[in-house]
């Protein structure tokens, strides 16, 4: 996402600086940067998490090409869905996107920025909201990363500035849910408790016997309810490179990650 919005026209990436994927067992084609960041085993999981019932409303802030965003519209073909993004050529490719998959009826792309007050959209708050934020606020955090990475891995507001906006975007009794580095864990609690409840996590091991390195939170604005915490997923058996079979299901559409 870019700091500013711009109206100005924005060409298109080279054709050879973009790839065309299949992901969600090739129900959903992805154009996506070739370099920089692509979407991964994040993206599909937001999307497996989502679960917006019949005629609700869902917002992704920060929606990139469209990787989450497109899967979740596919696995929840009776909801709407609005992506909001800030990077030009990422706003493009999202909308493309859109169009490739045939889902201009239920799915928007907007040009927006979370460090922007949620009000200025002009839109009504949602039922539910979900984001796989940058995972970094601290530029001396990142490792030489590829130029074109930056972006996507740097929260230039914090993760603060991501739940602040989610919070404001959704309404009362509607869900929050974020994919995030399981050692922001605490922080993404903290943030959210003034305004959500109702906690509940999921863990996501690389092995069994691995720390976990990833985290699925959902939390409900003003819930009330005491935290759970949810069974693990567990991405590859040990000492192997291939995915169990639960996960190879979430990957290809299959199976959910549901809240239970």
């Amino acid at each position: 996402m870019s700091q500013i919005p711009t109206s100005e026209p924005v060409p298109p990436p080279p054709a050879d600086a973009v790839s065309e994927d299949r992901v969600l067992g090739g129900r959903v084609v992805l154009a996506q940067p070739k370099r920089g960041y692509r979407a991964g085993l994040d993206a599909a999981l937001l999307a497996a998490a989502c679960d917006a019932g019949p005629d609700q409303r869902v917002l992704e802030a920060g929606c990139g090409p469209g990787a989450a965003l497109l899967a979740a519209a596919i696995r929840r073909p009776r909801a709407t869905f609005v992506g909001l993004e800030r990077a030009p050529q990422a706003l493009d490719l999202a909308r493309r996107n859109v169009t490739a998959n045939g889902l201009q009826a239920r799915v928007e792309i907007r040009e927006a920025d979370v460090g922007q007050p949620f009000s200025r959209l002009g839109l009504a708050p949602f039922d539910a909201v979900m984001a796989n934020p940058p995972f970094f606020d601290d530029p001396n955090a990142l490792r030489a990363p590829d130029p074109a990475k930056t972006e996507a891995w740097m929260a230039e507001g914090g993760l603060a500035a991501w739940t602040g906006f989610l919070t404001k975007a959704v309404r009362e009794g509607g869900s929050v849910t974020i994919v995030h580095r399981a050692d922001r864990l605490a922080d993404l609690l903290a943030l959210l408790a003034p305004k959500c409840g109702s906690f509940q996590i999921r863990p996501i091991h690389p092995r069994a016997a691995d720390p976990a390195k990833r985290v699925l939170v959902r939390a409900i604005k003003t819930g009330k309810a005491p935290l759970r915490l949810l069974p693990p997923l567990v991405l590859h058996p040990d000492g192997e490179a291939k995915h169990t079979p639960q996960t190879e299901a979430i990957l290809r559409g299959e199976a959910d990650l549901d809240w239970l």
